[in-house]
């Protein structure tokens, strides 16, 4: 155990945040660099090394939280960085980007604030960048085999760096112009900077991984063409088709999924653009969606130059505590306040969209919604409710409806579908088709990074297992799991 009443001595302390006034003049990342170095063994202080740490429950990895936490406060930076990554590839993303399952199953969220995992997770692995702590794993035999990956998403390189580790030659596909997924263009910089990817896959190239970019799988190479050319192939494409509003008004000029719109801006900070081709500078936004990647859609937004900007969600506002019907230690859904809340806007819950309206150009000028009640199952709009609010930009951030390699890809392979619309798979990520194999979002749904990251461990080992008949690659679901969510 880290510090035996740190539980009871030490509050809970954050990463600090840059004044919203200074952060919105550029695309950094929002917290203070290197803010948590002076608090964070004390936090790690905080893990009270549970007999049974249902923090592994709330972590689809397995990550050994206490066995770190206690090491970090112990300020044994190296032994810490070797447990974090026996477990996560990648925990520079995690500990950016994970809502922390984690924290919501700690023991101490019983009855106090949980023990920061995200923030010690963050610490640990900056730390050993920083250090030279993260080196390339070369594996000391090659096995003659070769696997090719669709998708270099969070899912597509766990996948691809475990089967690199044990030897397989690896060949990641990404459609995009740079690797990453949406890591890449989906995540605005102000969440994560890309420079954690850039040295991420440079280590993965190091170790022997090949990449292949601007490469549209089903299109530019066919799905027999990688039977043909691979041993093995890993569907890591994610979840991409966007839940669209079919509402009158929806062709106006100005409406945008989301995923149209985030990645132009990513695209300004890479250097393709001065300005994005989608711009929210000087107009009344108007974002249609709660979660996250509405989030990322007002924080953009907002560093753009928007004249005001507006969330919508259909549900009712959540409580800020832990409703009762989602107890301990499942992952509620309360109130929260992210960094691009932080900077502005107004959220409205409880409102659905009936209509857009535009001027003579075509372009869309106003959102018209209504009130709604969420009544026998369904929703319900409240008479009399109905207003207009201004819209020159729109986007669309209402989830993914399951992935786009069905269009060629899936039928060039043969793979079946789930009721669902996803990549079917049995309990070894394998699909109907022999040496084909599925991974993250593409066969889950949309889902969390550290399942897409679990996914891709657990595929590698099945893919490993296939070619070679065993494998001491580490599996840490099933398919068929389910996360501790209400």
């Amino acid at each position: 155990m880290a510090d035996p009443k740190g539980f009871l001595t030490t509050p809970k302390q954050l990463a600090e945040r840059r004044p919203v006034d200074v952060r919105l003049r550029d695309w950094n990342e929002v917290y203070v660099e290197r803010s948590l170095l002076p608090i964070i063994t004390k936090q790690a202080g905080r893990c009270m090394d549970c007999g049974i740490p249902f923090c592994h429950n709330g972590c689809p990895l397995g990550n050994l939280i206490p066995e770190w936490n206690d090491l970090a406060f112990r300020d044994d930076w190296t032994g810490a960085i070797e447990r974090l990554h026996a477990t996560n590839n990648f925990p520079e993303f995690t500990g950016r980007l994970c809502p922390a399952p984690c924290e919501s199953a700690c023991v101490l969220g019983i009855n106090q604030d949980a023990v920061t995992i995200k923030n010690v997770e963050v610490t640990i692995i900056d730390k050993a960048w920083d250090r030279g702590g993260v080196t390339p794993q070369i594996p000391e035999r090659l096995s003659g085999k070769t696997v090719a990956v669709v998708g270099s998403g969070p899912a597509g390189l766990a996948a691809a760096q475990q089967l690199t580790r044990a030897g397989h030659t690896v060949v990641v596909y990404e459609r995009a112009d740079r690797v990453g997924g949406l890591l890449r263009y989906g995540i605005p910089e102000f969440k994560m900077e890309k420079r954690h990817i850039n040295r991420r896959i440079e280590q993965m190239r190091a170790e022997g991984t090949r990449f292949r970019t601007g490469v549209h799988v089903g299109e530019d190479i066919t799905g027999h063409q990688l039977r043909d050319r691979f041993d093995a192939v890993v569907i890591a494409a994610g979840a991409t088709t966007a839940r669209d509003l079919p509402v009158p008004g929806r062709e106006l000029a100005g409406i945008h999924q989301a995923m149209e719109y985030l990645p132009l801006a990513n695209k300004v900070q890479e250097g393709d653009y001065v300005d994005s081709p989608i711009s929210a500078k000087g107009k009344h936004v108007v974002v249609i969606g709660g979660g996250d990647t509405g989030a990322d859609c007002v924080g953009t937004a907002h560093r753009q130059g928007a004249a005001s900007v507006t969330q919508l969600e259909i549900m009712p506002q959540p409580s800020e505590q832990r409703p009762g019907h989602q107890p301990w230690p499942t992952m509620p859904m309360t109130y929260k306040v992210t960094s691009a809340h932080e900077e502005g806007g107004e959220r409205i819950y409880s409102v659905s969209t009936t209509h857009f309206s535009g001027d003579e150009d075509g372009n869309v000028q106003e959102l018209h919604l209504v009130e709604v009640e969420f009544k026998d199952g369904r929703f319900e709009q409240v008479p009399g409710s109905e207003r207009v609010i201004p819209a020159q930009l729109v986007t669309l951030a209402m989830g993914f409806t399951g992935t786009d390699v069905k269009n060629g890809l899936v039928e060039q392979l043969g793979v079946e579908l789930d009721a669902r619309g996803n990549v079917a798979r049995d309990s070894k990520f394998a699909t109907n088709v022999d040496g084909v194999y599925v991974c993250g979002d593409a066969g889950r749904g949309q889902s969390l990074i550290v399942w897409a990251i679990a996914e891709g461990r657990s595929a590698a080992a099945a893919v490993d297992r296939y070619l070679g008949g065993k494998t001491p690659l580490p599996a840490p679901i099933r398919p068929t799991d389910r996360p501790l969510v209400v």
